[in-house]
Protein backbone atom coordinates (compact mmCIF):
# COMPACT_ATOMS: atom_id res chain seq x y z
CA UNK A 1 0.00 0.00 0.00
CA UNK A 2 1.13 3.37 -0.90
CA UNK A 3 2.02 5.85 1.49
CA UNK A 4 -0.31 8.64 0.35
CA UNK A 5 -3.43 5.79 0.16
CA UNK A 6 -4.18 5.69 3.41
CA UNK A 7 -7.00 7.31 5.48
CA UNK A 8 -5.91 8.59 9.07
CA UNK A 9 -2.69 10.08 9.88
CA UNK A 10 -1.19 11.55 13.18
CA UNK A 11 1.59 14.09 13.37
CA UNK A 12 3.74 14.81 15.97
CA UNK A 13 5.64 18.14 16.29
CA UNK A 14 2.39 19.05 14.11
CA UNK A 15 3.33 22.74 15.42
CA UNK A 16 6.54 22.88 13.33
CA UNK A 17 6.86 24.47 10.14
CA UNK A 18 7.47 21.59 7.85
CA UNK A 19 5.34 19.31 9.49
CA UNK A 20 2.31 21.45 9.35
CA UNK A 21 2.63 21.75 5.62
CA UNK A 22 2.35 18.08 5.03
CA UNK A 23 -0.29 18.15 7.41
CA UNK A 24 -1.73 20.60 5.39
CA UNK A 25 -1.52 18.74 2.43
CA UNK A 26 -3.68 15.56 3.05
CA UNK A 27 -5.83 17.37 5.37
CA UNK A 28 -6.63 18.80 1.67
CA UNK A 29 -6.59 15.46 0.10
CA UNK A 30 -9.57 14.70 1.89
CA UNK A 31 -7.74 12.22 4.40
CA UNK A 32 -8.42 12.40 8.16
CA UNK A 33 -5.89 14.29 10.29
CA UNK A 34 -4.61 14.84 13.57
CA UNK A 35 -1.89 15.83 15.04
CA UNK A 36 0.30 16.96 18.47
CA UNK A 37 2.95 19.67 20.02
CA UNK A 38 4.17 20.42 23.30
CA UNK A 39 2.58 23.98 22.63
CA UNK A 40 0.06 25.95 21.26
CA UNK A 41 1.49 28.57 18.64
CA UNK A 42 -0.13 30.60 15.96
CA UNK A 43 1.00 27.41 13.66
CA UNK A 44 -1.38 25.23 15.69
CA UNK A 45 -4.09 27.74 15.87
CA UNK A 46 -4.67 28.06 12.25
CA UNK A 47 -3.98 24.44 11.70
CA UNK A 48 -7.23 23.60 13.93
CA UNK A 49 -8.98 26.50 11.84
CA UNK A 50 -9.00 24.22 8.91
CA UNK A 51 -10.45 21.47 10.79
CA UNK A 52 -7.17 19.32 12.16
CA UNK A 53 -7.71 17.78 15.67
CA UNK A 54 -4.50 19.55 17.41
CA UNK A 55 -3.67 18.02 20.83
CA UNK A 56 -1.20 20.04 23.25
CA UNK A 57 1.24 18.02 25.51
CA UNK A 58 2.12 14.60 23.52
CA UNK A 59 1.22 11.25 25.15
CA UNK A 60 -0.04 7.93 24.14
CA UNK A 61 -3.64 8.41 24.26
CA UNK A 62 -3.74 10.90 21.43
CA UNK A 63 -3.50 8.39 18.83
CA UNK A 64 -6.36 7.25 17.94
CA UNK A 65 -7.68 3.77 17.79
CA UNK A 66 -8.04 3.77 14.20
CA UNK A 67 -4.75 5.75 13.71
CA UNK A 68 -3.02 4.11 9.89
CA UNK A 69 0.23 6.46 10.01
CA UNK A 70 2.31 8.16 12.32
CA UNK A 71 4.85 11.33 10.72
CA UNK A 72 6.95 12.60 13.15
CA UNK A 73 9.54 15.81 13.54
CA UNK A 74 13.19 15.20 12.93
CA UNK A 75 13.26 16.92 16.33
CA UNK A 76 11.55 14.10 18.05
CA UNK A 77 13.25 11.74 20.28
CA UNK A 78 12.91 8.07 20.48
CA UNK A 79 11.34 7.92 23.74
CA UNK A 80 8.28 9.82 22.79
CA UNK A 81 5.47 8.09 24.15
CA UNK A 82 3.89 8.46 21.08
CA UNK A 83 6.23 6.72 18.60
CA UNK A 84 6.44 3.95 21.59
CA UNK A 85 2.44 3.76 21.49
CA UNK A 86 2.84 3.52 17.30
CA UNK A 87 5.80 0.93 17.20
CA UNK A 88 3.75 -1.13 19.46
CA UNK A 89 0.75 -0.98 17.65
CA UNK A 90 2.70 -1.76 14.27
CA UNK A 91 1.44 1.25 12.75
CA UNK A 92 3.53 2.98 9.85
CA UNK A 93 5.79 5.23 10.75
CA UNK A 94 8.13 8.06 8.84
CA UNK A 95 9.88 11.04 9.62
CA UNK A 96 8.53 14.41 7.60
CA UNK A 97 11.61 14.45 5.32
CA UNK A 98 10.67 11.21 4.40
CA UNK A 99 7.18 11.69 3.83
CA UNK A 100 8.63 14.61 1.62
CA UNK A 101 10.92 12.66 -0.09
CA UNK A 102 7.68 10.48 -1.36
CA UNK A 103 5.90 13.35 -2.82
CA UNK A 104 9.16 14.40 -4.25
CA UNK A 105 9.35 10.72 -6.17
CA UNK A 106 5.49 11.62 -7.27
CA UNK A 107 6.73 15.15 -9.18
CA UNK A 108 9.23 17.35 -10.98
CA UNK A 109 11.22 18.74 -7.76
CA UNK A 110 12.38 22.08 -8.01
CA UNK A 111 14.57 21.64 -4.37
CA UNK A 112 15.99 24.85 -2.41
CA UNK A 113 18.46 24.33 -0.16
CA UNK A 114 21.30 26.48 1.28
CA UNK A 115 22.36 27.83 4.91
CA UNK A 116 20.54 31.10 4.41
CA UNK A 117 17.50 32.23 1.63
CA UNK A 118 16.07 28.77 1.25
CA UNK A 119 12.74 30.09 2.69
CA UNK A 120 12.48 33.41 0.72
CA UNK A 121 13.75 32.12 -2.65
CA UNK A 122 11.54 29.02 -2.52
CA UNK A 123 8.00 31.85 -1.79
CA UNK A 124 9.23 33.60 -4.86
CA UNK A 125 9.98 30.52 -7.29
CA UNK A 126 6.15 29.30 -6.15
CA UNK A 127 5.01 33.34 -7.09
CA UNK A 128 6.41 33.27 -10.38
CA UNK A 129 5.49 29.86 -11.27
CA UNK A 130 1.90 30.17 -9.91
CA UNK A 131 1.95 33.87 -12.09
CA UNK A 132 2.90 32.54 -15.11
CA UNK A 133 0.20 29.79 -14.42
CA UNK A 134 2.44 26.53 -14.37
CA UNK A 135 0.26 25.87 -11.33
CA UNK A 136 2.90 24.29 -8.75
CA UNK A 137 2.66 22.32 -5.14
CA UNK A 138 4.91 25.23 -2.98
CA UNK A 139 5.81 23.45 0.22
CA UNK A 140 7.65 26.43 2.06
CA UNK A 141 9.46 26.36 5.49
CA UNK A 142 7.24 29.80 6.11
CA UNK A 143 3.61 31.29 5.95
CA UNK A 144 3.80 32.80 2.40
CA UNK A 145 2.07 36.26 3.37
CA UNK A 146 -1.05 36.85 1.27
CA UNK A 147 -1.49 33.33 1.29
CA UNK A 148 -1.23 32.37 4.81
CA UNK A 149 -0.18 29.35 4.78
CA UNK A 150 3.02 27.47 4.17
CA UNK A 151 1.56 24.83 1.50
CA UNK A 152 0.08 25.63 -1.95
CA UNK A 153 -2.07 23.13 -3.72
CA UNK A 154 -1.72 22.93 -7.10
CA UNK A 155 -2.41 20.85 -10.08
CA UNK A 156 0.47 20.43 -12.21
CA UNK A 157 3.89 17.99 -11.87
CA UNK A 158 5.86 20.72 -10.38
CA UNK A 159 6.57 20.92 -6.57
CA UNK A 160 8.90 23.84 -5.13
CA UNK A 161 10.33 22.85 -2.05
CA UNK A 162 11.87 24.15 0.95
CA UNK A 163 15.39 21.40 1.37
CA UNK A 164 16.29 21.63 4.90
CA UNK A 165 19.63 20.35 5.83
CA UNK A 166 19.40 19.72 9.44
CA UNK A 167 19.86 15.91 10.37
CA UNK A 168 20.31 15.59 6.24
CA UNK A 169 16.91 15.77 5.67
CA UNK A 170 17.04 17.09 2.34
CA UNK A 171 18.66 13.61 1.14
CA UNK A 172 15.38 11.97 1.20
CA UNK A 173 14.22 14.41 -1.58
CA UNK A 174 14.65 13.82 -5.87
CA UNK A 175 15.08 17.29 -7.02
CA UNK A 176 15.14 17.94 -11.01
CA UNK A 177 16.18 21.51 -10.51
CA UNK A 178 18.51 21.81 -7.22
CA UNK A 179 19.27 25.59 -6.31
CA UNK A 180 22.04 26.12 -3.77
CA UNK A 181 21.52 29.74 -2.24
CA UNK A 182 24.98 29.35 0.24
CA UNK A 183 26.85 27.17 2.38
CA UNK A 184 27.90 28.40 6.06
CA UNK A 185 28.97 26.27 9.09
CA UNK A 186 25.41 25.31 11.27
CA UNK A 187 23.64 22.44 12.96
CA UNK A 188 26.75 21.95 14.33
CA UNK A 189 25.12 20.06 17.10
CA UNK A 190 24.66 17.46 14.60
CA UNK A 191 27.10 18.29 11.85
CA UNK A 192 31.12 17.90 12.76
CA UNK A 193 32.19 20.63 10.99
CA UNK A 194 31.52 22.95 8.06
CA UNK A 195 33.15 20.10 5.87
CA UNK A 196 30.74 17.46 6.56
CA UNK A 197 27.87 20.22 5.54
CA UNK A 198 29.64 20.71 2.42
CA UNK A 199 30.04 16.84 2.43
CA UNK A 200 25.84 16.48 2.94
CA UNK A 201 25.52 19.54 -0.15
CA UNK A 202 27.22 17.07 -2.35
CA UNK A 203 25.11 13.92 -1.42
CA UNK A 204 22.28 16.60 -2.56
CA UNK A 205 24.14 17.36 -5.64
CA UNK A 206 24.32 13.66 -6.48
CA UNK A 207 20.86 13.30 -6.71
CA UNK A 208 20.07 15.35 -9.60
CA UNK A 209 19.75 13.06 -12.37
CA UNK A 210 22.00 13.82 -15.86
CA UNK A 211 19.41 15.85 -17.45
CA UNK A 212 18.46 18.09 -14.39
CA UNK A 213 19.55 21.42 -13.34
CA UNK A 214 21.70 22.61 -9.96
CA UNK A 215 21.65 25.99 -9.83
CA UNK A 216 24.27 28.22 -7.40
CA UNK A 217 25.49 31.58 -6.95
CA UNK A 218 27.91 32.24 -9.43
CA UNK A 219 25.26 31.08 -11.94
CA UNK A 220 22.20 33.66 -10.89
CA UNK A 221 24.54 36.72 -9.63
CA UNK A 222 24.98 37.33 -13.14
CA UNK A 223 20.95 38.28 -14.03
CA UNK A 224 20.85 42.29 -14.14
CA UNK A 225 19.34 43.73 -10.58
CA UNK A 226 17.34 46.13 -12.71
CA UNK A 227 14.14 45.67 -10.79
CA UNK A 228 12.62 46.55 -7.19
CA UNK A 229 10.85 44.33 -4.42
CA UNK A 230 8.85 45.30 -1.37
CA UNK A 231 10.97 43.12 0.50
CA UNK A 232 14.51 45.14 1.71
CA UNK A 233 17.94 44.10 1.63
CA UNK A 234 20.70 43.13 -0.94
CA UNK A 235 19.61 39.16 0.62
CA UNK A 236 15.98 40.09 -1.16
CA UNK A 237 17.97 40.72 -4.44
CA UNK A 238 20.16 37.45 -4.34
CA UNK A 239 17.42 35.84 -3.16
CA UNK A 240 14.86 37.03 -6.50
CA UNK A 241 17.97 36.18 -8.72
CA UNK A 242 18.19 32.80 -7.81
CA UNK A 243 14.36 32.77 -8.35
CA UNK A 244 14.65 34.14 -11.72
CA UNK A 245 17.43 31.70 -12.80
CA UNK A 246 15.31 29.03 -12.05
CA UNK A 247 12.24 29.97 -13.48
CA UNK A 248 14.38 31.01 -16.91
CA UNK A 249 15.16 27.11 -16.78
CA UNK A 250 11.32 26.25 -16.95
CA UNK A 251 11.07 28.76 -20.02
CA UNK A 252 9.99 32.24 -18.26
CA UNK A 253 11.32 34.69 -19.54
CA UNK A 254 13.71 36.93 -17.32
CA UNK A 255 11.71 40.09 -17.76
CA UNK A 256 8.44 38.46 -17.00
CA UNK A 257 10.20 36.87 -13.59
CA UNK A 258 10.95 40.12 -12.83
CA UNK A 259 7.50 41.58 -13.33
CA UNK A 260 5.95 39.27 -11.28
CA UNK A 261 8.29 39.39 -8.18
CA UNK A 262 7.21 43.08 -7.64
CA UNK A 263 4.56 42.00 -5.78
CA UNK A 264 5.73 39.53 -3.87
CA UNK A 265 4.98 40.32 -0.44
CA UNK A 266 7.46 38.10 1.32
CA UNK A 267 7.44 35.71 3.84
CA UNK A 268 5.79 35.15 7.21
CA UNK A 269 9.08 36.54 9.94
CA UNK A 270 11.69 37.10 6.96
CA UNK A 271 12.08 40.80 8.00
CA UNK A 272 7.94 41.04 8.03
CA UNK A 273 6.57 44.64 8.88
CA UNK A 274 4.23 44.59 11.30
CA UNK A 275 2.94 47.81 12.08
CA UNK A 276 3.57 51.32 13.68
CA UNK A 277 3.09 52.86 16.81
CA UNK A 278 3.92 56.19 18.06
CA UNK A 279 5.55 57.06 15.03
CA UNK A 280 8.41 53.88 15.51
CA UNK A 281 8.06 51.08 12.86
CA UNK A 282 7.78 47.36 14.14
CA UNK A 283 9.66 44.45 12.33
CA UNK A 284 9.85 40.60 12.90
CA UNK A 285 12.43 38.65 11.54
CA UNK A 286 13.78 35.05 11.84
CA UNK A 287 17.51 35.41 11.62
CA UNK A 288 19.51 33.28 14.33
CA UNK A 289 22.81 32.81 12.40
CA UNK A 290 25.08 35.79 12.78
CA UNK A 291 25.27 36.23 8.97
CA UNK A 292 21.51 36.40 8.59
CA UNK A 293 20.97 39.29 11.67
CA UNK A 294 24.05 41.09 9.62
CA UNK A 295 21.76 40.79 6.53
CA UNK A 296 18.53 41.96 8.10
CA UNK A 297 20.35 44.83 10.20
CA UNK A 298 22.07 46.08 7.38
CA UNK A 299 18.58 46.15 4.95
CA UNK A 300 17.24 47.89 7.95
CA UNK A 301 19.84 50.39 8.78
CA UNK A 302 19.40 51.03 4.48
CA UNK A 303 15.85 51.44 4.78
CA UNK A 304 15.46 53.65 7.46
CA UNK A 305 18.62 55.82 8.03
CA UNK A 306 16.64 58.22 9.69
CA UNK A 307 15.40 55.98 12.66
CA UNK A 308 17.30 54.30 15.88
CA UNK A 309 17.96 50.75 15.35
CA UNK A 310 16.34 48.91 18.05
CA UNK A 311 17.77 45.04 18.17
CA UNK A 312 15.16 42.69 20.19
CA UNK A 313 17.41 39.28 19.80
CA UNK A 314 16.13 35.55 21.12
CA UNK A 315 19.59 33.11 20.97
CA UNK A 316 18.47 30.05 19.46
CA UNK A 317 20.15 27.00 20.88
CA UNK A 318 22.94 27.34 23.17
CA UNK A 319 25.18 25.59 21.23
CA UNK A 320 24.98 27.59 18.68
CA UNK A 321 25.13 30.77 20.70
CA UNK A 322 28.64 29.69 22.01
CA UNK A 323 29.79 28.35 18.68
CA UNK A 324 29.03 31.98 17.02
CA UNK A 325 29.26 33.91 20.27
CA UNK A 326 31.94 36.14 18.62
CA UNK A 327 30.23 36.04 15.48
CA UNK A 328 27.16 37.31 17.04
CA UNK A 329 28.73 39.77 18.97
CA UNK A 330 29.79 41.46 15.73
CA UNK A 331 26.49 41.38 14.16
CA UNK A 332 24.65 42.52 16.68
CA UNK A 333 26.44 46.05 17.65
CA UNK A 334 25.31 47.09 13.93
CA UNK A 335 22.24 48.19 15.80
CA UNK A 336 22.03 51.19 17.99
CA UNK A 337 20.71 49.59 20.58
CA UNK A 338 19.90 45.75 21.44
CA UNK A 339 18.11 43.83 23.68
CA UNK A 340 18.58 40.29 24.24
CA UNK A 341 16.17 37.82 25.68
CA UNK A 342 16.72 34.31 27.72
CA UNK A 343 18.46 31.50 25.08
CA UNK A 344 15.46 29.67 23.63
CA UNK A 345 16.66 25.93 24.16
CA UNK A 346 15.81 22.81 22.57
CA UNK A 347 16.93 19.42 22.35
CA UNK A 348 19.72 21.01 25.02
CA UNK A 349 20.49 20.90 28.62
CA UNK A 350 21.13 24.38 29.81
CA UNK A 351 24.47 24.96 31.41
CA UNK A 352 24.20 28.15 32.78
CA UNK A 353 26.92 29.58 31.64
CA UNK A 354 26.37 30.87 28.53
CA UNK A 355 23.30 33.41 28.96
CA UNK A 356 22.02 36.49 27.39
CA UNK A 357 23.44 38.47 29.84
CA UNK A 358 27.28 37.11 29.18
CA UNK A 359 26.05 38.26 25.54
CA UNK A 360 24.98 41.69 26.33
CA UNK A 361 28.39 42.19 28.15
CA UNK A 362 30.50 41.24 25.73
CA UNK A 363 28.71 43.36 22.91
CA UNK A 364 29.09 46.36 26.04
CA UNK A 365 32.70 45.24 25.83
CA UNK A 366 33.39 45.18 22.33
CA UNK A 367 31.51 48.48 21.43
CA UNK A 368 32.70 50.32 24.49
CA UNK A 369 29.06 51.58 25.39
CA UNK A 370 26.06 50.49 27.29
CA UNK A 371 24.28 49.49 24.16
CA UNK A 372 23.01 45.80 24.84
CA UNK A 373 21.40 44.72 27.85
CA UNK A 374 19.70 41.09 29.02
CA UNK A 375 15.28 41.51 29.14
CA UNK A 376 13.69 38.62 31.14
CA UNK A 377 10.11 38.70 28.93
CA UNK A 378 8.01 41.09 26.96
CA UNK A 379 6.36 42.47 29.94
CA UNK A 380 9.79 44.00 30.47
CA UNK A 381 10.85 44.45 26.89
CA UNK A 382 7.51 46.29 25.69
CA UNK A 383 7.87 48.81 28.84
CA UNK A 384 11.45 49.82 28.05
CA UNK A 385 10.48 50.15 24.39
CA UNK A 386 8.02 52.93 25.27
CA UNK A 387 10.42 54.82 27.16
CA UNK A 388 13.40 54.62 24.98
CA UNK A 389 14.47 58.66 24.39
CA UNK A 390 16.13 59.19 21.27
CA UNK A 391 16.10 61.90 19.11
CA UNK A 392 15.26 60.44 16.07
CA UNK A 393 11.98 57.59 15.42
CA UNK A 394 12.69 53.80 16.44
CA UNK A 395 12.73 50.80 13.93
CA UNK A 396 12.36 48.27 16.30
CA UNK A 397 13.11 44.34 15.51
CA UNK A 398 12.47 41.39 16.85
CA UNK A 399 15.14 38.30 16.01
CA UNK A 400 15.18 34.45 16.37
CA UNK A 401 14.15 31.27 15.83
CA UNK A 402 12.25 30.50 18.97
CA UNK A 403 9.14 32.27 20.24
CA UNK A 404 10.44 35.97 20.35
CA UNK A 405 7.48 36.90 17.92
CA UNK A 406 4.77 35.68 20.45
CA UNK A 407 6.55 39.26 21.78
CA UNK A 408 5.80 41.34 19.00
CA UNK A 409 2.07 41.77 19.41
CA UNK A 410 2.66 42.16 23.04
CA UNK A 411 4.83 45.44 22.80
CA UNK A 412 2.67 47.26 19.34
CA UNK A 413 -1.00 46.63 20.97
CA UNK A 414 0.24 47.28 24.79
CA UNK A 415 -0.65 50.87 26.04
CA UNK A 416 1.79 53.94 27.14
CA UNK A 417 2.95 53.08 29.87
CA UNK A 418 5.30 55.02 32.16
CA UNK A 419 7.08 53.20 35.44
CA UNK A 420 9.93 53.16 37.27
CA UNK A 421 13.10 51.44 35.48
CA UNK A 422 15.88 49.78 36.97
CA UNK A 423 18.95 51.28 37.48
CA UNK A 424 20.87 49.07 34.69
CA UNK A 425 18.11 50.88 32.36
CA UNK A 426 18.46 54.26 33.26
CA UNK A 427 21.14 55.35 30.46
CA UNK A 428 18.63 54.48 28.14
CA UNK A 429 15.99 56.93 29.10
Amino acid sequence: MKIFDYKKYHFLGIGGIGVSAIARMLFLRGKTVTGSDNSQSEITDDLEKLGIKVFIGQKAENLEKDTEVVIYSVAIKEDNPEILEAKKRGLVCLSNPQMLGELSKERFTIAVSGTHGKTTTTAMIGHILKKAGLDPTVIVGSKILGENTNFLAGGSKYLVVEACEYKRSFLNLSPSILIITNIEADHLDYYKDLEDIQNAFKELEQRVPKEGFVVKESDYKKIKTDFTLLAPGKHNILNAQAAIKTAEILGIPEEKSKEYLSDFKGTWRRLEYKGKKNNNVFYDDYAHHPTEIKASLSALCEKYPDREIVCVFEPHQQSRTKLFFNDFVEALKLADKVFIAPIFITRETDDGITTNKTLSDAINLNTKKDVAFPVKDADELKILIENIKSPKPLCVVLMGAGNIYKWTGEIINNKNKVLAMSKKFVKLF
